[in-house]
């Protein structure tokens, strides 16, 4: 397969595709500690709601996995998928933002088991700058351009008011970091190189309030 037709397929993958992957990953390192050696599709399936086809046709889109009639090798399969979403390595992330939810975040150990490692910490209140906060001095945000670069980090988690966020993250991209996982409750703009994903837990609320007064709302499956 030429490069051309990678990106074309790449970019093809869906959003619901790639939570699904995160799914799968999941249940084969539940199995995993259970000893299972193999799992098949229509496992994989019956464990999250889904369909043997729709987790072969997921799959299918990285290449060829298992043997027909015997399964997935549990652990190979894992890593594989470990590969494609990016969690094989380690990523050097910087969190903004030491209030309710960043401090929560900060002690969030799925991160580390991910690859995902805070190894920066901002804020702006004087009275956390230069504290240790779990293991990590808290920078002044004023530095954070200078310290994003000079630590090479990768990914960044907003934790801030929504009121200057845009301000902060402008300074983020000027770090040259690209990828932003965002908890403040605005829409941001960014260069089309950079990723970024919004967490809004308010909104995420009104979508279960709204599934309880309307019991015909339809279920996520993203």
């Amino acid at each position: 397969m030429d490069s051309d037709t990678g990106e074309s397929t790449k970019r093809r993958i869906s959003e619901s595709t790639i939570h699904r992957l995160s799914l799968y990953y999941r249940v084969l390192t539940l199995l995993e500690e259970d000893n299972f050696e193999t799992v098949s599709s229509k496992e994989l399936a019956k464990r999250e709601k889904l369909t043997p086809a729709q987790v072969r046709k997921d799959l299918s889109f990285f290449g060829s996995f298992g043997t027909r009639g015997l399964g997935y090798p549990v652990d190979e399969l894992k890593q594989k998928i470990a590969s494609i979403l990016g969690i094989d390595r380690v990523w050097r992330v910087a969190l903004i933002g030491i209030g309710n939810i960043g401090s929560a975040l900060v002690s969030y150990k799925e991160f580390i088991r991910q690859g995902f490692h805070i190894v920066k910490l901002f804020d702006n209140d004087q009275r956390k700058i230069g504290s240790n906060h779990k293991g990590i001095i808290v920078s002044d945000i004023k530095d954070l351009t200078k310290e994003l670069i000079e630590d090479e980090i990768q990914m960044v988690v907003v934790a801030i008011p929504g009121t200057v966020t845009q301000y902060i993250v402008d300074d983020v991209v000027r770090a040259g970091v690209k990828a932003i996982l965002n908890f403040a409750p605005v829409n941001l703009k960014v260069p089309s190189d950079v990723y970024i994903r919004n967490e809004n837990m308010a909104m995420e609320l009104e979508y279960l309030s709204f599934a309880m007064v309307n019991k015909h709302a339809p279920k996520r499956t993203k």
